[in-house]
């Protein structure tokens, strides 16, 4: 067996044949799917895994004790060479182990392969990390979660660490294979989905108090790496910053350049609707003038029969708008 591909499965089983018909439409066949029901009380998910019977496929079941619980149980139980966490509200692309395990099997060296990753769900964007270096890692995990591993590498390291059952234990996991001179890989192309959902165990411990916990964490048990590599760490992160400020000015000057001509264009558009407006407004007057001219000549003529003569206000009004259009 090539690959043991392991989902736990907590309360999350409305998404799960989704997942699993991605792992049966892969085009590399030597695999076997472990999903490990870790303790789900949703009716519904105990219902679909009651009755689950798909080829290819174990169902293990634990009591609920956490991911990595659940995924170490797995890896001891996993018949595979290589090893990839594939949780069961996410996707696989088609070739996704075609090409990981293609790049394993061409690179010895490596104890593990990673990839871009499209976010779905909450958020929607492609993640496209560089590098998996032991520096990178000290200051980002820059590996995907699904990343194909050897499992003897996994062993060696002794799998998951049960003290980050908060999160970012993955991140842990790559950290250590490459402190031991087990270093990764990645392959520039989208070959995994991963769907974001708010107030998910990822999104908390990525924000917040629960990271810098998990940062405190991670800088005491890897104490040694992050001093050894602490100024080629803060090199490496001032260089990201940099990056990133020019690229928000490189966007904010093509932005402007953009937006220019349509600017000007509107700038016209609006002189142009102004004096139409006020032409309107001046033939407007032009025609009120005229019917109060025709009316005070109406008034003047019909003042000379007494009965008809107007009151003094009524006149004064009268003389006032005359003046009026005299001074235009």
């Amino acid at each position: 067996m090539k690959v043991s591909i392991i989902t736990p499965c907590y309360n999350d089983g409305r998404f799960l044949d989704e997942a699993v018909r991605s792992v049966e439409a892969q085009t590399f066949a030597d695999w076997e799917l472990l999903i490990v029901d870790d303790g789900s009380t949703d009716p519904e998910t105990q219902r679909i895994l009651q009755d689950w019977n798909r080829p290819k496929t174990r169902l293990l079941r634990v009591p609920h004790g956490g991911v990595t619980a659940a995924r170490n149980f797995a890896i001891q139980e996993a018949a595979g060479e290589y090893l990839t966490f594939f949780d069961c509200d996410d996707r696989l692309h088609p070739q996704f182990l075609e090409k990981t395990v293609g790049r394993l099997e061409a690179e010895p060296r490596l104890a593990f392969v990673s990839f871009y990753v499209h976010l779905h769900g909450d958020e929607a964007w492609d993640w496209k990390p560089e590098r998996c270096d032991l520096v990178t890692l000290l200051g980002d995990c820059s590996v995907a979660t699904a990343a194909v591993v050897r499992r003897a590498a996994v062993l060696e390291v002794g799998g998951f660490d049960r003290a980050m059952e908060l999160g970012h234990e993955d991140w842990d996991l790559w950290l250590s294979l490459v402190e031991r001179g087990h270093p990764g890989a990645i392959i520039p192309e989208i070959l995994f989905h991963y769907r974001r959902r708010p107030r998910s165990r990822s999104t908390i411990a990525d924000h917040g108090a629960t990271y810098l916990e998990l940062f405190r964490d991670r800088v005491r048990k890897h104490q040694a790496s992050y001093q050894k590599h602490l100024f080629e760490l803060l090199w490496q992160k001032e260089q990201d910053i940099q990056s990133y400020l020019d690229g928000l000015d490189a966007a904010r000057a093509n932005f402007e350049s953009s937006l220019a001509p349509a600017v000007v264009r509107r700038r016209e558009e609006l002189k142009t609707l102004r004096r139409a407006a006020l032409d309107a407004m001046e033939r407007r007057l032009d025609e009120a003038y005229r019917q109060l001219d025709d009316t005070r000549a109406a008034l003047d003529h019909e003042q000379s029969t007494p009965a008809l003569r107007l009151p003094g206000p009524l006149r004064d009004a009268f003389e006032w708008a005359r003046r009026r259009k005299e001074e235009k």
